[in-house]
């Protein structure tokens, strides 16, 4: 239930951090637009007093002088225009060189039209407006303003208090609605892990009761089947594999038997040698296994050993004759605590050997039967495993079982 909890904060966090950049993208974009329509308004208005009294029948000289006392404001240059687009009158704010230059090449060609139009862009941190605007007089054209609106300091400044607070805004209710979900999607989710959880269980429930049936009918006891995935699941610990590599050895020694189900009794439970036939006939439980679990998608992860724990290191064994690496991992771990098992336990044909005898018969297959890493490792820690779980009664082997399937299937202790 921690990592529900750290995985849905992350994940809201995440969240949270995507809208607000997307939308806070979105925000600020609209505010410039805003912003934009703010300044033109502006610059519409300062410019109308210096076109007020603009007609066809201004001198230039006077142009001249009103443009001159008019640069002392805002504007920086205006550029007047007869109903014919012809160029009146141009006129910049004096010591300015450096300006025009920068100006000249961030100024767009605006086509002398009847519609208003600007564009904003800045130049050393410095904003600007160029616009231009149709001159009329009771409705009729009477010529064109052109120039460029330098924003000043205070009104730029409280321009972006504004956007600043606005995406201040806009990042705080998200975050607050972030925040009121978090105990919407816990409460759903819980519901969701108990269902997901019992579903699980339930599957586990299975795979014990299949692979209990199986060894039940070939040896009347459980106790194989606890034994062998423990040493399983300790040796997979010990060589450090991922909880999901466990889960698939755990399924593969659950029903590493499987197939015998179809494998008939006068075969299966022959107290004497099988001949050649009969051993043939064994053999395909491999196949059978493989193809039963293969009708499970849940299962898949136990084909590894179900179909190939019967395979030997050096090619000899069957049903494919795999050799070395490939032969999967999990099932040539399990090769070698099932006849590890096998040596160390009562069967009806023989006695148990003790853990001495059993590592001197298996250690002359190192590199034959068995992988010889993986064996030099186990003949390391076998003695503390077999101290562990040789003898423990059927009970204490099932409560071990279900304590580390608890670990690796749910991740708790």
């Amino acid at each position: 239930m921690h990592n529900i909890h750290k995985l849905v904060v992350t994940r809201l966090i995440i969240g949270w951090m995507l809208l607000s950049v997307m939308l806070g993208g979105i925000v600020y974009y609209l505010e410039l637009q805003k912003v934009g329509k703010f300044v033109f308004d502006l610059a519409t208005v300062e410019s109308r007093l210096f076109t007020a009294t603009f007609d066809r029948t201004s001198r230039k000289e006077e142009l001249k002088k009103r443009a001159d006392d008019f640069l002392k404001r805002h504007f920086i240059v205006i550029e007047l225009y007869d109903a014919q687009k012809n160029l009146i009158l141009h006129e910049a704010r004096p010591d300015n060189e450096a300006l025009e230059e920068k100006l000249d090449k961030s100024l767009q060609t605006f086509h002398l039209a009847d519609a208003m139009r600007y564009k904003q862009f800045l130049i050393d941190r410095d904003s600007f407006l160029q616009v231009m605007l149709p001159l009329k007089d009771k409705g009729d054209l009477i010529g064109y303003f052109k120039g460029v609106y330098q924003v000043d300091e205070k009104t730029l400044h409280n321009v972006e208090i504004d956007i600043f607070g606005t995406l201040l805004l806009v990042v705080v209710v998200i975050l607050i609605t972030t925040i009121m979900l978090y105990p919407i999607i816990i409460s759903l989710n819980k519901g969701l892990v108990k269902l997901s959880s019992d579903l699980l269980s339930g599957n586990i429930e299975l795979m014990d009761v299949l692979g209990s049936a199986i060894a039940k009918r070939d040896s009347d006891t459980n106790s194989h089947n606890y034994r062998v995935t423990l040493y399983a699941i300790r040796f997979a610990e010990l060589l450090n594999l991922p909880s999901m590599q466990i889960r698939k050895l755990i399924a593969g020694a659950f029903l590493h038997d499987v197939g015998k189900i179809g494998i008939r009794d006068n075969i299966l439970l022959k107290p004497d040698s099988l001949t050649e036939e009969e051993f043939a006939v064994m053999r395909t439980h491999v196949l059978l296994g493989a193809d039963i679990i293969r009708r499970s998608k849940w299962l898949e992860g136990a084909r590894e050993v179900v179909e190939f724990h019967h395979e030997k290191f050096d090619g000899g064994g069957y049903m494919k004759g795999l050799a070395g690496n490939e032969i999967p991992l999990n099932a040539r771990i399990f090769s070698i605590v099932d006849v590890f098992d096998a040596l160390t336990s009562r069967r009806p044909y023989k006695e148990p050997f003790g853990f001495e005898k059993a590592m001197e018969l298996m250690m002359p297959d190192s590199g034959k039967r068995f992988d010889p890493e993986l064996l030099r490792i186990f003949n390391d820690q076998a003695l503390a495993l077999y101290r562990e779980i040789s003898h423990a009664s059927d009970e204490i082997l099932e409560a071990m079982l279900k304590d580390l399937i608890r670990q690796h299937f749910f991740g708790s202790k």
